[in-house]
């Protein structure tokens, strides 16, 4: 069964929208722990929507689980990320007109600007995730890269509207699962997943927490 990893940067949003104090993503993420949650995670963008600086500081110094720091490429976020050190580090697209992340990283191409931060990561001793969406090319590049574990979009998955896509999307996710496996990486799992529809992704043994 999969690990469970709670991403709070919503709970941030609903305070970024009130203007105020709270709701907290720090009191939201020990809860969490307290809940059982094995893992945080938070995404801090360049625009800052939701997640701040002080609350990466702050979960740094009083989460006793894993911290995953989602971010993007930036110089200045890749700062941030090695002066806090968080035990994993997913690299994820950034585009400002999207409310959440939509798609994984597009791995197709030469791209030496993500091959300097994940090697910036590795030396500051932060394992490294690639965000992809679940194709075995996508899985091979993420491994050519350098990254220590993949997580798989299942956003098409959790959006599939007909019954018979669903089948489909499921095993695209397993059989990029077993290939990163195969190859050595770890494999964290996610988007739009729900109580609905989180229990078919469970079932897939090669992904370690969701």
């Amino acid at each position: 069964m999969p690990k469970l990893s709670v991403n709070v940067d919503h709970i941030a949003t609903l305070r970024q929208a009130r203007k105020s104090k709270e709701p907290d993503p720090v009191t939201a993420a020990l809860l969490a722990e307290l809940g059982g949650a094995k893992e945080i995670t938070i995404h801090l963008r360049e625009d800052r929507r939701h997640i701040q600086e002080r609350d990466l500081e702050l979960l740094r110094k009083v989460i006793r689980t894993r911290l995953n720091l989602k971010m993007g490429l930036s110089e200045g976020i890749v700062k941030i990320a090695l002066k806090i050190r968080p035990e994993l580090a997913t690299l994820v697209p950034e585009k400002r007109e999207e409310i959440t992340t939509e798609e994984g990283l597009d791995l197709s191409k030469s791209n030496p600007r993500l091959e300097d931060v994940i090697s910036l990561l590795h030396e500051g001793e932060i394992l490294v995730s690639l965000f992809i969406n679940p194709t075995p090319d996508s899985v091979k590049k993420a491994h050519k890269f350098g990254a220590d574990f993949v997580e798989l979009n299942t956003g098409l998955y959790a959006e599939a509207k007909d019954l018979l896509e669903i089948p489909t999307e499921i095993e695209k996710i397993a059989g990029a699962a077993i290939l990163a496996k195969k190859l050595g990486m770890w494999v964290n799992a996610g988007q739009g997943l729900n109580y609905q529809n989180v229990e078919k992704v469970c079932l897939i043994k090669e992904i370690e927490e969701l």
